[in-house]
C-alpha cells in the first residue's frame, strides 16, 4: 500500500517540474497555455493528497475508490479513444495500459478492509473494488504480448551491463503472462503475485532507476514516470497477494 501511495505522490510531484499535464494522466496536454497551468497544479495536488492518504493508511478507502473511478474514466474517455484514433505512436499503448492498471491499483487499495458505506451511490461504487485486480491483469497480459511480439526491440531496453538481453526479455514476458493468467483464473494467486512483486522490484532497481539516473530529463521525465509506475505496480501486486485469500 505504501509503495502504491508513494508512486502516486511522485506522479503528482512531477507536475511541478515539467510543463502541462503528464501524458500518463491525460495524453497530449503537455503544452497547455500558461493561463491554464493551474489545471496541471490542481491535478498534482489531487494526486499528492490521495497518494499520501493511501501511504499513511488514513481514510484511504473512499479516496482510493473515487480515484479508481476517476482513473477508469480517464482510460475510457481519454486514453482509449486517443489510442484508437492513432494518437499513440507506440503500438503497445504503454500509457493506455498503465492508466487502466493504475485504476485497478486504486480499486485494489479501496478493497483493503473495506468499510460498509451507508449511502447507495458509494455502495454501488464499492462493487467495483473486486474488479481492480483484473484491470491490473489486463496490463500484465498486454505487456507480455508486447515482449513476445517485439522481442528484439524490447531487449534493447535491457541495460548494457546485463548479459543475454533477449533471454531476460522473454523471461519477463513469461512472468507477466503467467501473472495475468493466475489472476484471471484464480490459480495460486497469492504465491504468483508475490513473485510478480519481487520481479517488478528487481526491474525497478536494475532498469527503471538505472535509466532515471542516467537520463532524468528524457522526454520530460518519462523515466521518472517509469520508475514511479513500476513502484505503484509492485505495491498493487503485493496488496493482491495479501488480500486474495479474503476475497476468494
Amino acid at each position: 500500500r505504501i509503495f502504491f501511495g508513494v508512486g502516486i505522490v511522485g506522479l503528482g510531484v512531477l507536475h511541478f517540474f515539467y510543463p502541462g499535464i503528464r501524458p500518463i494522466i491525460i495524453p497530449e496536454l503537455t503544452n497547455i497555455p500558461p493561463d491554464l497551468s493551474f489545471v496541471g497544479y490542481s491535478i498534482a495536488v489531487l494526486l499528492i493528497a490521495s497518494g499520501l492518504l493511501i501511504a499513511i493508511g488514513k481514510e484511504f478507502n473512499t479516496v482510493s475508490l473515487v480515484m479508481g473511478v476517476v482513473f477508469l474514466g480517464l482510460f475510457l474517455f481519454g486514453h482509449l479513444p486517443w489510442s484508437l484514433s492513432g494518437g499513440s505512436s507506440n503500438q503497445y499503448w504503454v500509457n493506455t495500459n498503465k492508466i487502466i492498471a493504475l485504476a485497478g491499483g486504486f480499486l485494489v487499495m479501496s478493497a483493503i478492509n473495506a468499510p460498509s458505506y451507508g449511502n447507495k451511490p458509494m455502495q454501488l461504487l464499492a462493487k467495483l473494488g473486486p474488479l481492480g485486480k483484473y484491470l491490473f491483469a489486463i496490463m500484465l497480459y498486454n505487456f507480455a504480448v508486447g515482449h513476445y511480439n517485439n522481442l528484439e526491440g524490447i531487449s534493447n531496453i535491457v541495460p548494457k551491463y546485463i548479459p543475454f538481453p533477449e533471454f531476460w526479455t522473454f523471461l519477463g514476458g513469461v512472468a507477466l503472462m503467467g501473472s495475468a493468467i493466475s489472476i484471471f483464473s484464480g490459480f495460486k494467486v497469492r504465491a504468483i503475485t508475490l513473485l510478480l512483486a519481487l520481479n517488478l522490484f528487481i526491474w525497478l532497481l536494475s532498469l527503471h532507476l538505472y535509466y532515471t539516473v542516467l537520463y532524468p530529463n528524457w522526454q520530460e521525465g518519462e523515466n521518472f514516470i517509469g520508475t514511479l509506475t513500476c513502484l505503484a505496480f509492485c505495491g498493487t501486486a503485493l496488496v493482491i497477494s495479501q488480500t486474495v485469500s479474503k476475497t476468494k
